[in-house]
């Protein structure tokens, strides 16, 4: 995947991430996109060691294994922040 669909995919995603786990997080456009692409990395890496696959592009089983990644990486970001 290029850089623009990496960066397109992580503000999908981290949008999707804080809203299913809302609150005030330091932050605005830049952090959303960047706990996205990190989320999508990390999905991808725990997936693949559970045998379920990989975030290949731009579809809905790799949108799924982002939001994961990125809800594990929101869950982290606001524990350390705390």
């Amino acid at each position: 995947m290029g850089v623009l669909t990496w960066i397109v995919l992580g503000g999908v995603v981290g949008a999707i991430a804080k809203l299913i786990m809302p609150g005030k997080d330091p932050g605005g456009i830049i952090v959303t996109i960047l706990l996205g692409i990190a989320g999508a990395f990390v999905g991808g890496y725990i997936s693949t060691l559970l045998g379920f696959g990989t975030v290949t592009g731009f579809n809905l089983i790799s949108l799924v294994i982002a939001v994961a990644g990125s809800l594990i990486l929101l869950l982290l970001y606001r524990m350390i922040k705390k």
